[in-house]
């Protein structure tokens, strides 16, 4: 008995040290038709991510979290798009999916495209919305983040922006006033760039691989945005093979006095996996580590700045080999984990000497731009 006892009380230790931390409610929105969103067979975007993505989450038993919810999205409607994008440009898209017509070389469209599109914004819509009605504190947006979107433009696999759609419909509905947008992407976010440019209320931050060596060419420290919205889009780009401790050394340096200072209504984050070292577009040397500190660093901030309302919005990588296991540790991150337990599939090269006297350089200058309009800078 006395064993069994002894037993019984470690089971429940290692229980309570599980689930330590996981207080705030968090959900999870997802669709079995987000898979649709598939740009073909020789295409690096490809819809197996959210299956496999989300069977990696049940194998390590997140879903199983007694913090976590999971929630299936409506589809959104016309007058959804509409709030960002321009008539011309949606009966664009729609017509192009209704004839099984790509918009660019790149970014196909198909009637099943289109309706997982339009899924995935109605999750991006549900994330919010179970926030402001009290639901949750936090959410996950699977499958989220089309950043390259813009106003009447597509491109980079992106028809629609999700990040505008929410911050347009949270402050229709809802009356958000402040939103903070973190761009964790490998990519700069030209479309959410360009829809916000001259709008003050909307701070954008992006932490990018130098313009100069990846598309959109976009994201240089001196686009800080124009009229009222000036100083409030912020980019940082970063020479290719930064790592973990640089990157995060930036998120520290940037993002949070930023945000401290911002004081959002709520943040949105959005991003994947394609900052990782074997990621096949990206050239930045992030890891599985690196992606679970970063997402509690913005969890933390969201805690301190806006009661914990965040919406995470996970969607990028092309290597399928690591992207469910940095999905699972951007997700851990925000669900309140202290640890996670992945491998990565090899061991990640280290950084360039001389990328961390870059990256410094590249805050000096940035913060000297900045600080005419924020005092953390000054």
């Amino acid at each position: 008995m006395l064993t069994f006892a002894s037993n019984l009380l470690t089971t429940v230790r290692i229980e309570r040290t599980q689930f330590e931390g996981l207080s705030l409610k968090v959900a999870i929105i997802y669709h079995d038709k987000y898979s649709q969103y598939d740009l073909g067979a020789r295409h690096p975007f490809k819809g197996d991510r959210f299956v496999n993505a989300m069977q990696f989450f049940k194998g390590k038993a997140l879903l199983k979290l007694p913090n976590v919810i999971l929630q299936k999205p409506q589809p959104a409607t016309k007058q959804d798009l509409l709030r960002v994008h321009s008539p011309n440009y949606v009966d664009l898209i729609t017509h192009l999916a209704e004839e099984n017509m790509p918009y660019d070389i790149e970014t196909p469209v198909s009637p099943k495209i289109y309706e997982a599109a339009m899924l995935i914004i109605g999750g991006a819509i549900t994330a919010g919305e179970a926030i402001y009605k009290g639901i949750v504190n936090r959410a996950i947006a699977l499958g989220c983040g089309y950043h390259h979107a813009g106003k009447d433009f597509g491109g980079g696999f992106c028809l629609f922006n999700d990040v505008a759609i929410l911050t347009k419909f949270l402050r229709e509905k809802h009356h958000v006033q402040r939103v903070l947008n973190l761009d964790y992407d490998v990519h700069c976010g030209n479309g959410t760039s360009d829809i916000f440019y001259s709008d003050p209320s909307f701070l954008y931050v992006s932490i990018h691989q130098d313009p100069r060596t990846i598309y959109p060419g976009t994201g240089f420290i001196d686009e800080i945005g124009s009229g009222p919205g000036e100083g409030y889009n912020v980019n940082i780009s970063l020479p290719p093979g930064t790592s973990d401790q640089t990157y995060l050394y930036v998120v520290n340096e940037i993002f949070i006095p930023l945000a401290e200072e911002f004081e959002p209504d709520i943040i949105l984050a959005n991003g994947g996996s394609d900052a990782h070292f074997a990621d096949g577009l990206g050239r930045l040397r992030l890891t599985s580590q690196g992606f679970f500190q970063l997402s509690k660093m913005i969890a933390k901030v969201s805690d301190r700045v806006c009661n914990g309302k965040l919406v995470l919005m996970i969607g990028s990588g092309y290597n399928p080999v690591v992207l469910p296991m940095c999905w699972y540790a951007l997700a851990a991150g925000v669900v309140g984990l202290k640890t996670i337990d992945v491998k990565e599939p090899t061991e990640p090269p280290p950084e360039p000497n001389s990328n961390r006297q870059i990256v410094e350089e590249t805050l000096t200058n940035l913060k000297l731009i900045l600080k005419r309009y924020w005092k953390c800078f000054r």
